[in-house]
């Protein structure tokens, strides 16, 4: 089967930073699905783990961790799908992935594809939505209220893939006032069409901003990105007995100052239930067949906004690196071998 694979870590510049191969088709273990996949998308996590994770000696690291595809074969201990059945899903980092024609994944992580949508359109939403959804709902509790506190979250990086998807999620599930960051004209333009209540600009001091819109100090932040440079405004604008979430990765994070307030703290990896194939491991397949009814029911839309055709290492590499400019807008997608 066709794959598109890395067998030495490192900058996309390099010729090789990413090559198609031909690699043996897998077959499925009693819970797998084995997908035959028709579109992929690009996240952050990919152009991290090719930069600095060097594959297992004579393996070639197959990325990909968004998937659209129609189920080929079943395990013998599957019970929710049969061949046939269009899915998306993000899969295991522990697994190889979807950057290929044929790929494994548990059934308890894989969601039924929306059917108003393309392939390319689903393929978009998988990572970023159960990103999103988990931190919003499982880790910030955004539903419970902060007393006090303006019912209003602060979303920083709101132009990304985690962002375009959080925007949505919250103005289609809760009543919260939704501000989104964002720098440029066409990412403030993107955010607002999305459904963001207020737009600020994270390249200048965010507490002032938050200030001057007279809502009063946000119950909720949620940072997707860059949370090391704005971590003092954060500090600054939340309200007391606020909650904060971020996803990235920061060098440091000092969070002593939080203490005077007693913010609580959260950090969402969307991996960590396939990781440790936690007792509630099925919920990520559940609140995908939940944001495909929202998708269906016209409540949410696609975050896709680049297409690039075929699936192969040349283009690839063209969407690992704008991902790395940091200047991408919603999502880029791979679609067809």
């Amino acid at each position: 089967m066709k794959a598109v694979a890395y067998t030495e870590a490192g900058a996309i510049e390099r010729d090789d930073a990413l090559v198609d191969l031909d690699l043996q088709r897998p077959a499925p273990g009693p819970r797998d699905l084995l997908v035959a996949v028709d579109a992929i998308s690009v996240n952050p996590v990919d152009t991290k783990i090719r930069r600095s994770v060097a594959p297992e000696a004579g393996s070639p690291k197959v990325l990909g961790w968004d998937a659209v595809g129609r189920v080929a074969e079943v395990g013998s201990a599957v019970t929710a799908f049969r061949p046939g059945d269009a899915v998306y899903y993000a899969g295991s980092l522990l697994r190889p992935g979807a950057n290929s024609e044929y790929h494994l994944v548990d059934e308890r992580l894989v969601g039924r594809k929306p059917i108003s949508m393309s392939n390319a359109e689903a393929a978009a939403l998988p990572l970023t939505a159960i990103t999103a959804w988990e931190m919003l709902f499982d880790r910030l509790d955004v539903r419970k209220p902060v007393p006090g506190a303006a019912p209003a979250i602060l979303i920083i990086g709101g132009a990304g893939g985690v962002g375009s998807i959080a925007i949505q999620l919250v103005r289609a599930l809760t009543d919260l006032t939704v501000i989104a960051t964002a720098s440029r004209a066409e990412t403030r333009a993107w955010v607002s069409e999305l459904g963001a209540h207020h737009v600020v600009d994270h390249s200048r001091p965010l507490a002032d901003q938050i200030s001057a819109l007279g809502l009063g100090a946000p119950a909720f932040v949620f940072s997707t990105t860059e949370t090391h440079r704005h971590l003092g405004e954060i500090v600054e604008l939340i309200a007391p007995q606020g909650r904060f979430g971020l996803i990235d990765d920061p060098d440091r994070l000092d969070v002593v100052s939080f203490k005077r307030k007693a913010v609580s703290i959260h950090w969402e990896l969307m991996f960590t239930r396939s990781i440790f194939e936690t007792a509630d491991m099925d919920q990520q397949g559940k609140l995908l067949n939940e944001v495909a009814a929202l998708i269906d029911a016209g409540k949410l839309r696609t975050t896709v906004t680049d297409v690039l055709r075929p699936i192969n290492a040349g283009n690839l590499r063209k969407a690992h690196a704008v991902i790395e400019s940091g200047r991408a807008r919603g999502k880029i997608v791979l679609e067809g071998f």
